[in-house]
């Protein structure tokens, strides 16, 4: 809630004032922080938000119209707050951000100043940079349908309707094994065949990297599970024993479609567009151009 606004202007009007800035971020996972930077704690609307954590913010660009807003923000990295750890496996990727200025001797007058995300996150010498992007920052993301002979859909989406929970298309298994090029070594998992998981998705379900996730370059059936590799590290880091559970891949085919998911009515692809060749084309005397298909 934004709170006591007219309270706060009116305290700012009065000439002497006592404004501090606080931050609340929640994490894509659901984890909420709070940071300010009084020198003492605050509370306000069922969050604390916690001083001493060198947290601080360039001034906030605002505008009318669809200017898009921006900000930093700078703090130190802690254990108990912003770990580098966290920011290397990518959990405060897209945080969304809020941002108030209030009155700390009466928290109720504030006013939310800024509402967006957590951009571009640098950090070294024992510090975080976090951009911050204000809404307006989604308008910039391209919109519409794609034309194009693959599926734009992603497996198990509202468009693609797939359950992925189905029998068959998925598999948990743990970590038997991780080897320096990146190869993992599943146990428990070996059914079914080599490739089924070509192209999906890998999820951590216990250890250090719970809740992360990464895509799967390759799959193949083991003596005693799978060997896999992935196109990047997950974040967190895995060890020996992690549980992971490993989701069917779609290579965006429409034969796939039709006879690994059986999903055909939901396919998002336009298989039979005309490749560049048709511009080529020419008039043959055993095969005409008479304008019909030309598969």
């Amino acid at each position: 809630m934004s709170g006591d606004k007219q309270g706060l202007q009116t305290h700012l009007q009065s000439g002497l004032t006592t404004t501090c800035r606080c931050w609340a971020i929640t994490r894509t996972d659901g984890q909420m922080f709070g940071f300010t930077d009084h020198d003492m704690e605050l509370s306000f609307d069922g969050m604390r938000f916690k001083a001493s954590t060198g947290l601080t913010a360039a001034a906030i660009e605002q505008a009318t119209g669809l200017s898009i807003d921006n900000s930093e923000a700078m703090g130190a990295l802690s254990d108990a707050a912003v770990t580098e750890g966290d920011i290397e496996a990518g959990r405060f990727d897209g945080a969304e951000v809020r941002a108030w200025l209030v009155n700390w001797a009466e928290p109720e007058q504030r006013l939310l100043q800024f509402r967006g995300s957590i951009g571009e996150l640098r950090r070294g010498g024992g510090a975080f940079h976090a951009e911050l992007r204000g809404l307006t920052d989604l308008l910039n993301r391209p919109l519409g349908r794609v034309y194009q002979k693959p599926c734009t859909a992603v497996l198990g989406d509202k468009n693609c309707r797939f359950n992925t929970d189905a029998s068959g298309y998925w598999a948990e298994g743990e970590v038997a094994a991780v080897s320096e090029s990146g190869t993992l070594a599943l146990s428990g998992a070996a059914t079914p065949a080599d490739g089924w998981f070509d192209g999906g998705r890998l999820d951590v379900l216990t250890g250090s990297a719970i809740g992360l996730w990464s895509m799967i370059k390759r799959d193949r059936v083991a003596d005693s599970g799978r060997e896999l590799t992935l196109w990047s590290g997950v974040g967190g880091g895995l060890a020996v024993g992690d549980r992971v559970r490993l989701t069917a891949g779609c290579d965006k085919r429409m034969n796939t479609c039709r006879f690994k998911f059986n999903n055909l009515l939901n396919f998002q692809g336009f298989p039979d567009l005309p490749g560049e060749d048709w511009v080529m084309a020419v008039p043959k005397k055993h095969n005409p151009n008479s304008g019909g298909s030309r598969r």
